[in-house]
């Protein structure tokens, strides 16, 4: 039997690394193994995946001769930044945390590039800036020139890869479904006990993923070979409006759900932190909407992964959560 090839995952044991390795698990007879990458080799799911015979290394994308080492000898990588990783005080205030991406962009550029890989995807996302510029919308700058750091930084570190030369496919990702219950965007009850369904999306219609699909489509693109580097892939498994997502939730909860949409202004007004820049970031899906949605071709995308999950699917096989969220 010819050896499998290794991909490497950067961020195994999250959401999106943790899709690809389950996907490649999933795949018993499949050509590659899995090498999962992770800052935190005793947590449960690295012990899960050294369980099933995934090899586990610990590395930290801020030291790049770790990344390296942890590269060698494999076949490809999927690399991906967490802006929101839980930081202290002092890196807080050493660096700003679209620094820190950036930072950590390049040392995982370089890092491929000296191991030799043959194929990487790398985890990015659009720059608002252009499209706020373009289509004339006046919205804050936050903090390093950026309007959406979360988004611009991504898209600004697709240079170290193309810089250098490295054989990469670069995956757009979208608007997970699961922020429907993790960040409490799902339908609400209010005081009158009708369900609601607030977001500031307006009549715009939304891309949205589940966040297992991400890791998925990644390793539908491995297994394609060499014809999608260099290549942009937009992904997303359902595109709807805030009236249609509010339909699908009647529908799978078994209540009415009325949408409500809010303005950008009362998101950023709301005073909790990060307000800002996700008023901001929905500007941008509504503002944005034809170029943004237009590059998430579902057809493109499930002959990538025949697996993709619909929003309604997904619903449907998370209903408690979501009844236990109301």
């Amino acid at each position: 039997m010819t050896e499998k090839k290794i991909i490497a995952v950067v961020g195994a044991t999250g959401s999106q690394g943790g899709g690809l390795v389950r996907a490649i698990l999933d795949d018993e007879n499949g050509p590659f193994a899995a090498r999962a990458l992770t800052r935190n080799p005793d947590s449960a799911a690295a012990k899960e995946f050294a369980a099933r015979g995934v090899e586990v290394v610990q590395v930290d994308l801020d030291d790049e001769g770790g990344l390296r080492a942890a590269f060698d000898g494999a076949y490809g990588s999927f690399v991906v930044t967490n802006y929101r990783a839980e930081l202290t005080p002092e890196q807080v205030a050493a660096r700003s945390r679209a620094q820190r991406e950036l930072d950590q962009a390049a040392n995982a550029a370089r890092a491929v590039k000296a191991a030799g890989l043959k194929h990487v995807i790398w985890s990015t996302l659009e720059d608002t800036r252009p499209h706020f510029e373009f289509l004339g919308s006046e919205v804050p700058t936050i903090g390093d020139g950026y309007k959406v750091p979360h988004l611009d930084a991504k898209d600004e570190a697709n240079a170290y890869f193309t810089g250098l030369g490295v054989p990469t496919t670069f995956l757009q990702t979208s608007f997970y479904y699961e922020m429907f219950i993790t960040a409490g965007l799902g339908p609400h009850r209010s005081p009158d006990g009708e369900l609601a369904l607030t977001l500031p999306i307006g009549d715009s219609v939304m891309a949205l993923v589940a966040a297992e699909d991400i890791g998925r489509t990644a390793y539908g693109i491995f297994r394609t070979g060499a014809r999608f580097i260099g290549r942009t892939i937009g992904l997303a498994g359902s595109h709807a409006t805030g009236t249609e997502l509010a339909e699908l939730f009647a529908k799978v909860l078994g209540e009415p759900v009325a949408y409500r949409p809010m303005s950008h202004d009362q998101l950023r007004g709301a005073g909790f932190p990060d307000a800002d820049e996700l008023g901001n970031m929905f500007q941008f899906f509504t503002d944005a909407t034809e170029a943004f949605v237009g590059n998430r071709d579902l057809s493109l995308i499930r002959t990538i992964n025949p697996r993709l999950q619909t929003l309604e699917d997904w619903l449907i096989e998370h209903r408690e959560e979501l009844k236990s969220a109301l």
